[in-house]
């Protein structure tokens, strides 16, 4: 795309406003080179990549992005077998840590299901290289210094070095505190001149420090001594440091060989760290600016909401509605000059070129854009002084330019079309250059101040009018697109409202012809129009606010209807249980009450037929329905009669008809008990006829396959005691006078357990422990009343 127009879109000052939300040098140099893609895969990929570091910055608020580095110019140099220095070496360490860092922090999130492909392939390709960033970290400190851990070599150098300094000091540390120091030396410390150490020495006792003299004061009146005692000492210093210098040549040497080893991996990663600060660059800068992803098509279709220019301040800017290449290919805008119609025009040009550069638009959700292979535009003063051209001309050459190239494509923008001529030639050749453009397919926007070029789009198919309102009140333009309006000059009502006479200006008004009166009124009659749909859409918007707030209260007393329903169901299936229980109680005192009375009189109920009933009394206790079914009689519009099987439906209990007790009552035989039941409280039960009972008296142990032991060794103490009780009550149902239970010897807890339960027993007449030929300890005896 021409450099020109992306200058004149002002897409140089995007990129600059971009740059410092970069982390390294390397980012920022990819925003700068930065141009806009005219592939729709290219775009589309982009813009993914920008989203998907978005998206990463929304969940974690960040990406470690620190100590990035340029080192491409030390992988060249060791390429060629170039030594290099600790500064160079520990910003390659940075660069191999920052990688790591990164693809760390990446994996993360992916072990945490985020959608991010883009930065996920990124990240797999950096070779993490551990044991060099090791190697340098062992050697060099961050601030650049060759460690002594470096190599057992320096260690030792360094060792002898200080060694050798501490002597120095020691001797020169006589000097400076003898007691004619404070006479004969300048100042009382040890200094540094020419690597060497020395102490300041005043000129007149130059003859009391024999040694050599390395400097001087401006003065002169202070020679800087090494004194001969120390020469030799300094000497061997001076030897270490010559043989640290060497080491430490050595160290980089061999470090920067392994550097060269892995260069292809460091270059590749240079590479992946460079376009990681671009992309997550990019999605700093979309969440400066408050942009969202705008989609793409390739059809030339624009549907910017609410856009935004980005340069302008946030408190300052006028979101504007842009459409264009779907029902009208061409915009017209017109109306007076500084009432936003350029603003307008480049908002268009550079939020369209910001998307195929992959960057967000301060957009709203759901805008779109097309990919363009070319974008023109022919705005501001385009003069150009050494070619001595006219505004006019600079204009036209632009324009002749615009229509070699121009086709179905393209996005062309014209700023002032015709402006610097004859108005009524200029709006003629407007006129003629729009029909152009527009019988080449291409999109067009375009700015006018041509009273004539308002009806050209109710006379061309394909083309709106649009203008930029202005309020006559304030004498100020309020910056807002108006699509399908036209612009009016105003002129009429400003002077009015300035002052000027009503004479002069219905004078004024007398001397336009009747056809421009006509476009004026019938402009005033769409703004009246416009307005009146405004207050009706605004009026409508609050009746679906309103609407919209109903439904959601009448969802929520739902939602409080549904919850106290279930309240009250689960307080009413509470209460049927209570009552369930009452009755199962009332029952057992029954059945207790009836074995007292044949314990007392040695007639009625026998033992079995009390623990058979007491075992269909509990399979009668009602089973509670999930809350869903509603309890109704079920007549079926036929007659109960004896011998009927129903379902009492309050109890959810099976029973047999056994004979009318009122008009609408009946006596119903529910396990052993007899009780009266509504009619509406019963449901027939279509069943085959069931066979007569078998007397509880019957009943024999054969029935019931009972034997006369019960073993239970080996079982879980709370296992066992529940199949003792269960067998007690199976035997005397099978009328057996005395039965065993085998619980073994053991350590006597299921033994003492076993008693206990025996005792309590109320059928249980007495319980011995079993004699020698009967199992001993390990077998109770129990023996039924």
């Amino acid at each position: 795309m021409n450099e020109k127009i992306l200058k004149t879109l002002e897409f140089d000052k995007i990129l600059s406003r971009m740059e410092p939300f970069a982390s390294s040098t390397l980012g920022a140099e990819q925003i700068r080179t930065l141009k806009p893609s005219t592939s729709f895969e290219e775009v589309s990929m982009l813009l993914q990549e920008t989203d998907e570091a978005s998206t990463v910055l929304r969940l974690r608020g960040h990406a470690p992005l620190s100590g990035i580095h340029d080192i491409r110019p030390h992988l060249k140099r060791v390429a060629i077998g170039g030594v290099l220095n600790s500064a160079e070496l520990v910003q390659i360490a940075d660069m191999i840590r920052a990688g790591r860092t990164i693809k760390r922090f990446i994996e993360s999130l992916l072990e945490n299901e985020v959608e991010i492909p883009i930065l996920e392939e990124k990240v797999n390709d950096i070779v993490t290289m551990s044991e060099l960033e090791k190697e340098i970290r062992n050697a060099i400190d961050d601030g650049g210094a060759v460690l002594d851990s470096a190599s057992d070599a320096l260690r030792n150098i360094r060792q002898q070095m200080r060694r050798n300094e501490r002597k120095i000091k020691e001797k020169l540390d006589s000097f400076v505190r003898s007691r004619n120091a404070q006479k004969m030396l300048s100042d009382a410390i040890i200094t540094i001149r020419n690597e060497r150490y020395v102490i300041p020495v005043k000129q007149e006792y130059r003859a009391n420090y024999p040694g050599i003299v390395h400097d001087q004061s401006s003065s002169g009146q202070t020679l800087f001594i090494e004194p001969q005692a120390v020469v030799d000492l300094n000497n061997e210093l001076r030897e270490l440091a010559l043989r640290e210098d060497r080491e430490i040549e050595r160290i980089l040497m061999e470090i920067s060989a392994n550097v060269s080893e892995f260069a292809d991996d460091l270059q590749l990663l240079v590479d992946i760290m460079e376009s990681l600060d671009f992309i997550f660059a990019k999605a700093r800068f979309a969440k400066d600016i408050q942009a969202t992803r705008p989609n793409i098509n390739k059809k030339g279709v624009i549907h910017l909401y609410r856009a935004r220019h980005p340069l302008i301040p946030a408190d300052e800017v006028v979101p504007n509605d842009i459409s264009l290449g779907q029902e009208y290919s061409t915009i017209v805008i017109t109306g007076p000059n500084t009432g936003g119609k350029t603003i307008t025009l480049k908002t268009a040009g550079l939020l369209t070129v910001m998307a195929q550069a992959g960057l967000f638009l301060p957009v709203s959700e759901g805008s779109e854009t097309a990919v363009f292979q070319q974008i023109y535009a022919d705005i501001g003063d385009e003069q150009s002084i050494e070619q001595s051209l006219s505004t006019f001309s600079s204009h036209m050459v632009n324009i002749v330019d615009i229509l070699k190239k121009a086709d179905e494509e393209s996005l062309v923008l014209f700023d002032e079309l015709g402006a610097g001529t004859d108005p009524q030639e200029g709006s003629a050749l407007a006129i003629s250059i729009l029909d152009d453009v527009y019988k080449r397919g291409a999109r067009v926007i375009a700015t006018t101040h041509y009273p004539e070029l308002k009806a050209y789009a109710y006379n061309r198919e394909g083309v709106v009018n649009a203008s930029v309102e202005f309020d006559v009140e304030t004498l100020r333009p309020t910056y807002k697109l108006l699509i399908g309006v036209p612009g009016r000059s105003n002129a009429f009502e400003i002077s009015k409202r300035l002052g000027l006479s009503d004479r002069i200006i219905d004078y004024a008004k007398s001397l336009i012809n009747a056809e421009s009166n006509e476009v004026e009124n019938m402009i005033a009659s769409l703004e009246k129009s416009r307005h009146e749909a405004e207050r009706k859409y605004e009026e409508a918007m609050a009746h679906l606010k309103q609407a919209e707030k109903l439904h959601k209260d009448l969802v929520q007393q739902m939602s409080e209807f549904q919850s106290r329903k279930q309240e009250l169901y689960e307080k009413a299936e509470q209460k049927a249980s209570e009552v369930i229980e009452k009755a199962k109680a009332e029952a057992e005192e029954i059945i207790k009450e009836l074995r007292q009375m044949r314990l007392a009189s040695g007639a009625g109920a026998k033992e079995h037929e009390l623990i058979e009933a007491r075992r269909r009394l509990e399979t009668a206790v009602p089973q509670m329905g999930d809350g869903q079914e509603t309890v109704k009689s079920n007549l079926k519009a036929r007659s109960f009669k004896p011998g009927d099987e129903v379902k009492i439906a309050t109890l959810n209990q099976k029973g047999i008809l056994l004979e009318k007790t009122g008009q609408h009552e009946w006596q119903v035989q529910a396990g052993i008990m007899k009780i009266k039941v509504a009619e509406k409280d019963m449901e027939f039960i279509q069943s085959e006829p069931k066979k007569e009972p078998k007397p509880l008296a019957s009943i024999k142990g054969k029935d019931y396959h009972v034997g006369v032991e019960l073993d239970i060794r080996g079982e879980r103490y709370e296992d066992a005691l529940r199949k003792v009780e269960k067998y007690l009550d199976d035997a005397l149902l099978a009328n057996y006078p005395r039965v065993s239970i085998i619980h073994g010897k053991g350590t006597g807890a299921l033994r003492t357990g076993v008693s206990e339960l025996l005792k309590r027993h109320r059928a249980v007449k007495r319980i011995r422990l079993g004699e020698a030929g009967e199992g001993g300890s390990g077998v109770t005896i129990v023996e039924f009343r």
